[in-house]
């Protein structure tokens, strides 16, 4: 395995080699990261081509001075946000379209556990703008002002998405935890 430092200055100089072996290592963790912000795998796809552009573009600007991945995460997170904007003209539609009334029967989840692929199903069916400010203040730790920066709304407005997001979580893992019970 090359150390991170030879793959970097590989890349600086513009070595394809260097870029498949950075690709390797950080495409799956960018992708992830990726996901939680598109509404599907090949969006998803489609900002991690973008980010990986972005990083090998500008890779000459990392300073060595904090985290590699973290200078990679948050290049990650700017193009996934710079795909949800690219995207807002149509989000408020789809939002609204998206929102379907459920059963509020109380369902006893004592013993239903939940795997990452249902968190991240679940978490994948919110409303994009539900979902973009959901991962933003729970996943990626921002504060309600960073985010409304980030986004260009409204403090209030960041902390409603995030509660709608809570509340429609909520429901889906209910309706989840139903079929689980039904299954079982």
């Amino acid at each position: 395995m090359q150390d991170i430092k030879d793959i970097i200055a590989g890349c600086v100089r513009g070595e394809k080699r260097h870029q498949d072996a950075l690709y390797k290592k950080f495409s799956s963790l960018l992708f992830g990261i990726c996901l939680r912000y598109t509404k599907n795998r090949m969006e998803a796809q489609d900002v991690l081509q973008e980010v990986f552009v972005k990083v090998f573009k500008n890779i000459h600007t990392y300073q060595h001075d904090g985290s590699f991945e973290g200078w990679l995460r948050r290049i990650a997170v700017n193009t996934s946000i710079t795909n949800y904007r690219r995207n807002q003209k149509h989000a408020y539609q789809a939002d609204i379209d998206e929102i379907v009334a459920h059963n509020d029967e109380p369902v006893h989840m004592e013993d239903l556990e939940y795997t990452a692929e249902e968190m991240m199903t679940c978490i994948q069916r919110l409303p994009s703008g539900y979902r973009t400010v959901f991962n933003l203040y729970v996943i990626e730790g921002m504060m309600h002002k960073e985010i409304a920066d980030m986004l260009g709304i409204d403090v209030n407005t960041s902390k409603s998405q995030l509660s709608r997001a809570k509340s429609y979580l909520q429901r889906e893992l209910t309706d989840l935890s139903k079929i689980k019970m039904q299954h079982a």
